[in-house]
């Protein structure tokens, strides 16, 4: 595996491509799927997006360090601007996330269908 280059734009969008569960890799290493990252018009390294697998984890902990907090121990208020926020990632599309929501939250998974339901009325 060939190293990143210490090159401002490598640099610079690292810390965003880490939040986002994503990864650098090389121009060498690069594969179909990845994002190529160009400067003047080189290949100077490439994105390669997060896997599927552990996103809603990922969307949790995005939410838990947005909010200060972990779920368990934020406010009912401070739990539904949570749900908000995960609801507009798109949390819920994935399978089984209301009841891994709830048990983040310390809540019932009715208590998480009820906040959901409050927001799309």
């Amino acid at each position: 595996m060939n190293k990143l280059p210490r090159h401002p734009l490598v640099l610079s969008v690292k810390p965003i491509v880490e939040a986002l569960g994503a990864s650098l890799v090389a121009a060498e290493d690069r594969e179909p799927g990845d994002l190529p990252l160009r400067w003047e018009g080189a290949v100077i390294a490439a994105v390669r997006p997060a896997p599927l697998h552990g996103a809603l984890d990922r969307l949790i902990e995005a939410v838990e360090r947005e909010m200060g907090a972990p779920l368990p121990t934020l406010s009912r208020e401070e739990k539904q601007k949570a749900i908000r926020l995960l609801d507009d990632r798109g949390a819920f599309i994935l399978r089984r996330a209301v009841e891994d929501v709830a048990d983040a939250m310390g809540v019932s998974r009715i208590t998480v269908y009820n906040y959901l339901n409050a927001l799309h009325r």
